[in-house]
């Protein structure tokens, strides 16, 4: 069985994931730990439960979503896993950080481009590689059949949507990745933002003032 642990991290309040199952085995998803506390609080985690750190993944590369990157990669090793059309936010997100006053050291190891007609695999558990484009070019979601979730990054919120106005951002093509992708998840699917409380498939179908479900 899979395990969904929820940190909130930095001035911006990003949700990060750690996802393990009962043998340790632990994937990392968007790390947004800023400061020596936060970083100190996620690695205790992790040793208390006696995690096994195997995968880092960024849904998107907006800087609140990087953070952590590079102590992920100098404490446990692991090497970035991102959609190629991602890098080119990650290779802007510390100018970023110095535009929002949050500077930070950017990670600067090998990166591992999703292969989306493939599954992300954690262990003996699968992950769906959904294509949501829309608050950043090239978004993906992580999505769990077997258990019924979703780590959607920015692109759904509780009875909200990830931003377009940032670089890359589109209305039009967020719309449509909510409308076409995400909403042909079963109902029940619960969604794990970056951002904000959970929520489910159901819930937004019937309350996101943003996109509605049309029929």
């Amino acid at each position: 069985m899979l395990n969904v642990k929820i940190f909130t991290f930095n001035p911006l309040q990003e949700n990060t994931y750690l996802v393990y199952d009962q043998d340790g085995n632990c994937m990392i998803t968007d790390p947004g730990c800023y400061f020596d506390e936060e970083r100190e609080k996620l690695a205790a985690f992790i040793t208390q439960k006696g995690l096994k750190p195997l995968l880092l993944v960024n849904t998107h590369c907006h800087l609140d979503h990087v953070f952590g990157n590079k102590f992920i990669h100098e404490t446990y090793g692991l090497e970035l896993h991102i959609h190629e059309g991602e890098k080119v936010m990650l290779d802007r997100a510390p100018a970023s950080g110095l535009m929002w006053n949050v500077p930070f050291d950017n990670y600067a190891g090998p990166l591992h481009f999703f292969d989306m007609s493939k599954p992300l695999h954690l262990g003996k558990y699968a992950f769906e590689l959904l294509f949501t484009p829309g608050h950043s070019p090239a978004s993906v979601s992580l999505y769990n059949a077997a258990q019924g979730f979703l780590l959607a990054g920015d692109v759904l919120f509780r009875e909200s949507v990830g931003r377009t106005d940032l670089p890359g951002g589109n209305p039009d093509v967020l719309e449509a990745s909510v409308r076409n992708i995400l909403y042909a998840l079963p109902e029940e699917t619960k969604v794990y933002s970056g951002h904000g409380p959970s929520t489910t498939i159901g819930h937004e179908k019937r309350h996101n003032p943003y996109v509605p479900a049309l029929g």
